[in-house]
C-alpha cells in the first residue's frame, strides 16, 4: 500500500486515480441525464472541489454555467470546527436556474446546510449536490448529498483536491490518515 508524509501525518493510499475516474464517469452520466436542456450553474466550493469540479465539468455534455464561491468550516485544521463562514460568494442571479453545488466532502453536513439555505433566499428553480465523498456516519442530518461519488467512514483524508494544511490537494489519489498516523 502506497504510504506518503504531509507534514507530520503519515497517509495511505484509500481511492486511487482509476477509481475515481470510474465513479466520475458514472457520475457524469447521472447528471448529464438529470441536467439535460437545463443549463445548470455549477456552484463550485473552493478550495477542496476545483479539481473534482474540473474533471467533471469536462465530462459533462450539458451545458453547464460556473461560479465559486469560497466557505470555511475547518481553518487548517483536521476536522470541521462547526462554524461555517462566507469567505466569498457567487454574483450571478440564480432565480429560476437549476443549481448544483459542486462539494469534495460533506461529513457534518453544517456547510451543506448553509449554502442551502443561502441559496434559497435566491429562488432557484432547483437546488441539489454533488460531492466526491459523504461521510454517513458523521452527518449530523439536513439534506445529504443528491449525488455522491464514494461513501466513506469518518476517517480525515486528503488528495484530488482536500488537503491537511493546505498540502495534499496535487494528489490524484485520496489518502486515508494512517493509524498512529
Amino acid at each position: 500500500m502506497k504510504e506518503i508524509v504531509i507534514k507530520d501525518k503519515r497517509f495511505n493510499l484509500y481511492i486511487s486515480p482509476k477509481q475515481i475516474r470510474q465513479r466520475l464517469d458514472d457520475l457524469s452520466h447521472e447528471l448529464n441525464k438529470a441536467y439535460h436542456s437545463k443549463n445548470p450553474v455549477l456552484l463550485i466550493v473552493l478550495n477542496g472541489a476545483f479539481i473534482f469540479a474540473a474533471d467533471l465539468i469536462r465530462a459533462l455534455e450539458v451545458d453547464p454555467q460556473t461560479q465559486f464561491i469560497r466557505i470555511s468550516s475547518y481553518e487548517d485544521e483536521m476536522q470541521s470546527s462547526g462554524k461555517v463562514r462566507q469567505v466569498f460568494g457567487q454574483d450571478m442571479p440564480l432565480t429560476g436556474r437549476h443549481v448544483l453545488i459542486v462539494e469534495d466532502i460533506v461529513d457534518t453536513g453544517h456547510t451543506a446546510r448553509y449554502l442551502r439555505e443561502l441559496l434559497q433566499e435566491q429562488h432557484p428553480a432547483s437546488v441539489a449536490m454533488v460531492s466526491l465523498l459523504f461521510k454517513p456516519e458523521a452527518f449530523e442530518g439536513g439534506t445529504p448529498p443528491e449525488y455522491v461519488g464514494f461513501e466513506i467512514p469518518p476517517d480525515f483524508v486528503v488528495g484530488y483536491g482536500l488537503d491537511y494544511a493546505q498540502l495534499g490537494r496535487e494528489l490524484q489519489g485520496i489518502y486515508r490518515l494512517a493509524e498512529g498516523g
